[in-house]
C-alpha cells in the first residue's frame, strides 16, 4: 500500500488515560486527565502544559498519584476533560471552553483513595494508582519560540496498588494483562482493547522479575497488614525522599 505524506496537529497515536491527582496550595485535591504518558522501569515521562494547575502543583510539591482508567470511565474522564483548577481560567483555555471547578472528585464522581507515600490522594475508581516524586523536568520543543510551553516530567514511582481481580493468579507481583482494559485516547478521542491479545510475543516468554534490577526495588511489601481500602499492594518498596 503506497505512503501519503500528511501534516496532522497532532500526533495521538494511542495511550493510556492517566488522571494525575495533586494538591493545590490550599490542600485540596486536583485531578487532571493527561494521556502524554509513557513508562520505563519504575519511572515515567508526563508531557503536561507547563501553566496548567496539576503542572503547577507537581513543580511546588513534587508529589503526585498517577491513576489508570479503565476503559469503562470514559464518563469519568468526560467530566473532566474540559476543567481546569486554575482560577482565573487561562485566556488559552477559555478559548476552548474550559472552565474552573473547584471540586474535580465530586465533578467526575470518584472517590480518594489515601495515599502513604506521598499528600496527594489515588482514585479508588480507578484499578491502578501509583504514588510518584518529581525527579527531574525537562522543556520541550527546545530551540523554538514554543520552548517551554509543554514541559516532560520525570517521576519515580514509589508505591503501586491495583485492583485485586487485575492480579495474575499465582503470582504476588505480576498484572493479568489479559485482565486489563486500560481506556486508550488516539486523537482525542476513546478507545478500548476489548479485542484482547492479538498474538502471542517472545519477549512474555523471559520471565518478568529479570526486569526488577533497574528499578532498584525488593518486590517485597512493607506493612501489607495495613493495606485496607479494597486495593491490593504490588511489589514495590522504594525509599521516600
Amino acid at each position: 500500500m503506497a505512503h501519503h505524506e500528511i501534516s496532522p496537529a497532532i500526533l495521538y497515536w494511542g495511550t493510556p488515560v492517566v488522571l494525575i491527582s495533586t494538591t493545590n496550595p490550599d490542600g485540596s485535591a486536583n485531578i487532571g486527565p493527561m494521556s502524554s504518558a509513557w513508562w520505563l522501569g519504575h519511572g515515567c515521562m508526563l508531557g503536561l502544559d507547563a501553566s496548567s494547575q496539576t503542572t503547577q502543583n507537581m513543580l511546588r510539591t513534587k508529589q503526585c498519584a498517577l491513576n489508570l482508567t479503565s476503559d469503562n470511565m470514559a464518563a469519568n474522564v468526560n467530566a473532566l476533560a474540559r476543567t481546569t483548577g486554575t482560577d482565573p481560567v487561562p485566556g488559552s483555555k477559555q478559548d476552548r471552553g474550559y472552565e474552573f471547578v473547584k471540586d474535580k472528585f465530586g465533578c467526575a464522581g470518584l472517590t480518594p483513595l489515601p495515599s502513604k507515600n506521598v499528600a496527594p490522594p489515588g482514585i479508588k475508581e480507578c484499578p491502578v494508582s501509583m504514588e510518584a516524586e518529581v525527579v527531574a523536568v525537562h522543556e520541550m520543543f527546545g530551540g523554538r519560540t514554543v520552548q517551554g510551553l509543554i514541559l516532560a516530567i520525570e517521576v519515580r514511582i514509589l508505591r503501586v496498588s491495583i485492583h485485586e481481580e487485575l492480579r495474575l493468579i499465582g503470582f504476588h507481583n505480576r498484572v493479568d494483562a489479559d485482565k486489563w482494559k486500560p481506556l486508550i485516547m488516539m486523537f482525542c478521542d476513546f478507545y478500548g482493547l476489548r479485542d484482547g491479545k492479538l498474538k502471542h510475543s517472545r519477549l512474555a516468554e523471559v520471565e518478568e522479575e529479570l526486569y526488577r534490577g533497574l528499578t532498584e526495588t525488593t518486590g517485597e511489601i512493607e506493612n501489607e497488614a495495613d493495606n485496607d481500602f479494597g486495593e491490593h499492594v504490588i511489589g514495590l518498596t522504594a525509599s521516600c525522599h
